[in-house]
């Protein structure tokens, strides 16, 4: 069992950064692969990104590829995405996600564990 908190979201004006972080429980944090999706309103839930077991691996969504970056620390059970150069399409509630499975991390109805989210909105 894994339970994940988000924190980090807000108003921010467009062109401005945020970190979104994602704290998890348990002790074996390492065994599972974390992804960042998102959802707007009217808007089915998508993927942002993704990092592997060991953070030697990650993989991200067009819409962000070059302004987004996750990373983990595995001794903080704490995952990260760092958010620059934010667009208003960025609006969203943003969800960390985990899996042992890091392919199930791109589809959103796979994942394993869901945190509550956190807002994330970005003014024109």
């Amino acid at each position: 069992q894994v339970q994940l908190v988000e924190s980090g979201g807000g108003l921010v004006q467009a062109g401005g950064s945020l970190r979104l972080s994602c704290a998890a429980s348990g002790r074996t944090f390492s065994s599972y692969a974390m992804g960042w999706f998102r959802q707007s309103p009217g808007k089915e839930r998508e993927f942002v990104a993704n990092i592997g077991w060991t953070g030697g691996s990650a993989y991200y969504a067009d819409s962000v590829k070059g302004r987004f970056t996750i990373s983990r620390d595995n001794a903080k059970n704490t995952v990260y995405l760092q958010m620059n150069s934010l667009k208003p399409e960025d609006t969203a509630v943003y969800y960390c996600a985990a899996d042992p499975e890091y392919g199930h991390l791109v589809f959103p109805h796979l994942p394993d564990y869901w945190g509550q989210g956190t807002q994330v909105t970005v003014s024109s």
